[in-house]
């Protein structure tokens, strides 16, 4: 794993210092902060040059950034924007050529620790999965939750950072995790800019804080701008602490400790940093640090210059009150430094970090040219013996003629020779495409891998053990089997954690967790508040620090308030890492039929496109609900669980390994045998088609029934395809709208599986109407798929298939 940290920086206190010690950490913070504007100016030339695809930087924080990192430590952990690369530089969990490394997107992860080239510059964060997937030691190391470009996407995150600081000093269970926390000593520190504070993320999570009490830190660097919208566009009163005034905490209350400082004014910011910081890790306060008075040299992004936006006077005054101008001029006159010292050092900086940009292009570009030159050779040497070897020497001379060229212009080429010679039977063809199946595999791992983390703790890898059940098994509620199944992992893993609307003192609205607060106390099993953002930001946290949460969403139709946290953030995470981070939160919730627009939803095509890099379970009954919460409470990866809102009060068997039997993911099962159609079907809906075939079976027609129990992934033991080489026709059944989970099942089922090619008739899908249901029993048989439906859409097919034996309907 690439060494992305160092020892944390100690606290700033001049008192406890001799003046020359002093001297020392005040010169080397504004070398740190020089360098990283340097590193600034030259990002942005780069882009502008076309070296680099875009750049977005920190320039104009420097100052306060150095001041936060003074009371950043070893265990604390870090859920920011892109502005923070001198906080990164100051604290060791990055440096220049890291920086430079990801502005060109190098695809290696010694090289760019944070993303290995799949982010965007300044997009920061450190590794704790080891490469055997375990975790490494979080209390040893500086820790960075992985950047998000939308700038307050990842506060929902910082709340779970936050808490998780909580759980591990109230709960006395969690004292063995030591590798995690130590005594919940750990702050998280945020870092949103001013604009952004104006998104509900930002509210919500900054509510939740006060209600939990939790370690967080937030600091809003406030330039007066986002991009180009001013702040009285964007914030009530124009000052974001003074609207959040009532969140200060009083005798008696919970709340915030509220500071408001300058961004240039290095000593007050240290001092303020120190205080804030010291009440936020001893008394677990939230802590609010309004950074004003900044600026941004050189505007929002590559993308556009702040020159177009902002008035002359507004110009002028930011070059003069330019945190690393103010800061210099107050080192000199407080003879820190004279000016001929510090010319020198920044004379060192500009030199050193031109050299750190250098090496990282040069480093990149000398694995570019390497291939460029296989490629091309391999090209000429197929034009020796090709009746179209001008046409190879053309794209041999126009690869070498390519400016700044990447990895894709040596593939194109390599192609492009391929199609020239595609009617040419010439010896040489075969040692460019084992070449081009080479850099397949090697470009596949650098821009495709890692979806999933893919540990040996995987639930793919977590061993499949059958339900048990005793002779006179109880015939019970399915919410029951839920209940004894978490009351026995609960008592199983004390890391395990459960939390949403109503889950803890009524134990959900269903009650799959009634009575287990009273037993596990409400740390473990808790109520929160109409947050369903930052419920999933708080699992998303928790896990990224070695506890197993369970974060409930009351209805699957409000899964759309957390969608942002979920695509954006959680989906991406393993990904965006290249397998450095995890976060095995499951999500909770129950959806499919009951009544009403908001009750009734399953929006599986929604849920499938945007949450690539999570697990869907959509268990038929309780039963199959269970072993996977017991196969994903024992492995590493996120997943989403939509259980059946018209199970929990039918009858079920209850297993006598409740807590231990697992369903493994992926795995499709057949549940009633046929010759004549496959009908695939989850969930609510899978009864009903189990229903219809009953009925189906009295007119002669025997279906096949198959319940792929997870989407994602789905049927990796091609039951569906197998399964048609019996019946040659298919129909799915879903309750989302036409087009959505219908649509993806029939693709995964015709093309990956290769149905298409056993089909003898047209596949068909059964699914919802456009709208959402109405309410009641009759908006739901009309709006839904029925059982009535069921029966017609397989006689129809069955019928356009052999119409004298299966006469109209109609």
């Amino acid at each position: 794993m690439p060494e992305t940290v160092t020892s944390a920086t100690g606290k700033f206190n001049a008192a406890e210092l001799s003046f020359d010690d002093f001297k020392k950490i005040v010169i080397n913070d504004y070398r740190i902060g020089f360098e990283s504007r340097q590193a600034s100016l030259i990002g942005r030339r780069e882009v502008l040059t076309g070296k680099a695809k875009f750049g977005i930087f920190g320039d104009g924080k420097e100052v306060a950034q150095l001041a936060m990192a003074k009371a950043f430590r070893a265990g604390d952990w870090r859920a920011g924007y892109y502005r923070d690369q001198t906080f990164m530089f100051a604290t060791g969990m990055s440096n220049l050529n890291e920086f430079f490394a990801q502005l060109y997107a190098y695809p290696d992860i010694e090289k760019d620790p944070a993303s290995a080239g799949r982010q965007m510059n300044c997009h920061f964060a450190t590794r704790y999965v080891n490469a055997d997937g375990t975790w490494a030691n979080q209390v040893e190391t500086m820790n960075c939750a992985a950047d998000i470009s939308t700038t307050g996407g990842h506060m929902p995150r910082l709340l779970g950072l936050a808490y998780a600081s909580k759980l591990y000093r109230q709960n006395t269970e969690l004292e063995y995790l030591k590798q995690f926390s130590v005594n919940g000593n750990e702050v998280a520190f945020g870092t949103i800019g001013n604009g952004s504070t104006s998104e509900g993320l930002f509210f919500e999570t900054f509510n939740a804080a006060g209600v939990l009490q939790v370690p967080m830190a937030i600091s809003i660097w406030d330039d007066a701008y986002a991009i180009s919208v001013p702040a009285k566009l964007q914030t009530t009163k124009e000052d974001i602490s003074e609207i959040l005034k009532g969140f200060q905490r009083e005798n008696g209350t919970n709340g915030y400790e509220i500071f408001k400082v300058r961004g240039w004014d290095y000593v007050a910011l240290c001092e303020t940093y120190e205080r804030a910081i010291d009440i936020c890790r001893r008394d677990h306060v939230p802590v609010l640090i309004h950074v004003t008075e900044m600026t941004q040299p050189q505007g929002h992004s590559t993308s556009g210059s702040h020159e177009r936006y902002k008035s002359k006077e507004r110009l002028a005054w930011e070059n003069e009150h330019d945190c690393l101008v103010q800061m210099r001029k107050w080192m000199i006159e407080s003879a820190i430094s004279t000016g001929e010292e510090m010319d020198e050092l920044e004379a060192t900086a500009k030199k050193y970090v031109r050299e750190c940009q250098r090496e990282a292009w040069n480093g990149l570009g000398d694995e570019i040219r390497v291939e460029l030159k296989q490629v091309s050779e391999l090209i000429e040497q197929l034009a020796e013996d090709s009746e179209n070897g001008d046409k190879l020497k053309e794209i041999v001379s126009e690869l070498s003629a390519v400016v700044d060229p990447g990895r894709r212009d040596a593939f194109a080429a390599g192609r492009k020779a391929l199609r020239v010679t595609v009617k040419e039977k010439l010896i040489g063809k075969q040692a460019l495409i084992n070449w081009l199946n080479s850099e397949t595999q090697k470009n596949s791992e650098r821009f495709n891998s890692k979806l999933f983390t893919g540990t040996l703790q995987s639930p793919l890898n977590i061993p499949v053990i059958k339900a048990e059940y005793d002779e006179d098994a109880r015939l019970i509620d399915g919410r029951e089997i839920l209940n004894a199944c978490f009351d026995s992992n609960f008592e199983r893993d004390k890391s395990i954690v459960a939390f949403g609307e109503d889950v803890g003192a009524i134990g959900d609205v269903n009650q799959g967790f009634a009575g287990l607060q009273s037993k596990y106390s409400d740390l473990r099993i808790s109520d929160t508040g109409i947050r369903e953002a930052t419920i999933v930001g708080q699992g998303v946290g928790l896990a990224m620090r070695g506890l197993r949460p369970i974060a409930e969403i009351q209805y699957l139709d409000y899964l759309l308030y957390s969608i942002t946290v979920l695509s954006d953030d959680l989906a991406s995470l393993s990904y965006r890492t290249r397998g450095g981070q995890k976060a095995p939160v499951i999500v909770r919730t129950r959806g499919h039929r009951l009544e009403g627009i908001w009750h009734s939803g399953s929006p599986l095509g929604f849920i499938l496109n945007s949450m690539r890099g999570i697990h869907i379970c959509v268990p038929r009954d309780m039963t199959q609900a269970a072993g996977m919460y017991n196969t994903l409470l024992r492995s590493d990866e996120p997943a989403l669980v939509i259980e059946c809102l018209n199970g929990y009060r039918l009858k079920e068997r209850l297993p006598s390994n409740v807590g231990e039997f697992t369903v493994p993911l992926g795995k499709a099962e057949i549940l009633r045998e046929g010759s004549d159609m496959t009908v695939v079907s989850y969930g609510s809906t899978l009864r009903i088609v189990l229903e219809a075939a009953e009925e189906l079976e009295k007119m002669g027609i025997h279906i096949e029934v198959v319940d792929p129990q997870t989407l994602h992934p789905f049927d990796t033991d091609n039951v569906c395809g197998n399964s048609l080489k019996k019946t040659s026709k298919l129909l799915i059944v879903d309750e989302d709208v036409t087009g959505g989970g219908s649509a993806y099942i029939l693709q995964k089922i015709l093309e990956t599986q290769g149905g298409y090619y056993l089909l003898d008739a047209q596949p068909k899908t059964l699914s919802a109407k456009e709208h959402r249901p109405p309410y009641g029993t009759d908006g739901d048989y009309f709006s839904k798929p029925s059982l009535d439906d069921v029966v017609e859409a397989v006689y129809n097919m069955m019928n356009e298939a052999n119409p004298s034996k299966y006469p109209d309907l109609y």
